[in-house]
């Protein structure tokens, strides 16, 4: 089902997680249903013609692979899905992302199967609770960058301990940042740690934008305010050139978000070009896939801060994952207006943290009444 999103400000523009959101429910043949997303993000935010192929794509994997098959057999279907259709070696963001949806629901028909919650299935509950970033507001923050302490108070008054800003807009394309741009970034943070000293984590995100020398002088420009991470210093297709820049800088790099499968996160891990890894459980191969590069971080002590920039249903997919991984550190809280209304009892996110859900599977329902309201037709 094709859903429409609300704007994250009344009569707005922007949409958490992309204009639309492509859920998916799978019904065995003893009436348990499974749910699960195919994320949008910015893909085809705002293009319904674009999301025709993603629901076609969904319905051929589905009818490809799923029906008929046992659903509690979620290992077996994983490697035929990919294997099929990736030939083990061509993953990509156009094919794991629908593997991902599928596989939500799978493990949503296990959980449901049998009574409990999906990281009941997976090891266990490790974290009571789970610490989240917001972010930080940078409009107007390049302009004024003094203002920087102001909001970082705010976000500390409302129980937030850690946070994220993109100092160096636009994001894209790739380019080189003037000493002058790197020197106000500093000034951003120099009003941060004046304001609310350590007591915030700030970690600077840049969408891979920067060239790898212009990465290093950043870092080195930065590095006396201890950031929490540097994110995509580097375009994540050259693991050689991130593993570069973290090869020069004290600040942890994380990265993940646009990488998939436990064969790309290996290789990552294995050329130590990152400390946080920023797996998207929507995108890098569902719960199956990222609980195994969870398990490769952990062996290379390394942390997961996974991405979300999604749709509620993945987002609670990955609080499953975060939930039973030893490794968790931080879970990004994305949430706009429609997340905390499309669930009967909506995802507990408050003053920092989430609260795992306790029922069976992923620990959600939809509310109908939600649902009919923004269903596309």
């Amino acid at each position: 089902m094709v859903v429409e999103n609300e704007p994250s400000t009344p009569g707005g523009s922007q949409y958490i997680g992309g204009r639309y959101f492509l859920f998916l429910e799978l019904t065995t043949d003893e009436g348990i249903t499974g749910i699960g997303e195919r994320i949008a993000g910015s893909s085809y935010s705002n293009n319904l013609k674009d999301i025709q192929t993603h629901v076609r794509l969904v319905e051929e994997f589905v009818g490809q692979f799923v029906i008929g098959q046992n659903p509690l057999n979620i290992e077996l279907l994983w490697d035929r899905m990919y294997g099929s259709r990736h030939d083990l070696r061509h993953p990509s963001l156009f094919a794991t992302p629908v593997i991902s949806g599928i596989d939500m629901a799978l493990w949503d028909i296990a959980g449901k199967a049998a009574n409990r919650p999906i990281y009941g299935l997976l090891g266990g509950q490790y974290h009571e609770k789970l610490r989240a970033y917001a972010y930080m507001p940078s409009a107007g923050l390049r302009e004024h960058p003094e203002k920087a302490g102001e909001v970082a108070a705010k976000l500390l008054e409302e129980g937030n301990s850690a946070c994220k800003i993109d100092p160096f807009p636009p994001l894209h394309p790739i380019r080189d940042i003037p000493l002058w741009e790197i020197e106000n970034a500093a000034k951003i943070f120099e009003s941060i740690r004046k304001a609310v000293g350590n007591k915030l984590e700030v970690g600077i995100g840049t969408h891979g934008q920067l060239t790898t020398y212009s990465a290093i002088r950043v870092a080195d420009f930065l590095e006396p305010y201890h950031p929490f991470w540097f994110e995509e210093p580097v375009s994540p297709e050259n693991i050689d050139e991130m593993a570069r820049v973290a090869a020069h800088t004290s600040i942890p790099i994380a990265t993940g978000e646009r990488l998939v499968t436990k064969y790309e996160f290996s290789q990552l891990l294995e050329k130590q070009a990152a400390q946080i890894i920023q797996l998207d459980v929507g995108q890098c191969g569902g719960i199956t896939e990222a609980k195994k590069i969870a398990a490769i971080a952990e062996a290379h002590y390394a942390m997961i801060a996974p991405h979300m920039y999604c749709g509620p249903v993945a987002a609670a997919a990955a609080i499953q994952v975060d939930t039973c991984s030893p490794n968790f550190v931080i879970q990004e809280a994305n949430q706009g207006p429609l997340h905390r209304k499309i669930f009967k009892d909506p995802l507990v996110f408050e003053k920092g943290y989430i609260v795992p859900p306790k029922g069976p599977g992923l620990g959600i329902e939809f509310d109908p009444a939600a649902i009919k309201k923004h269903l596309v037709k």
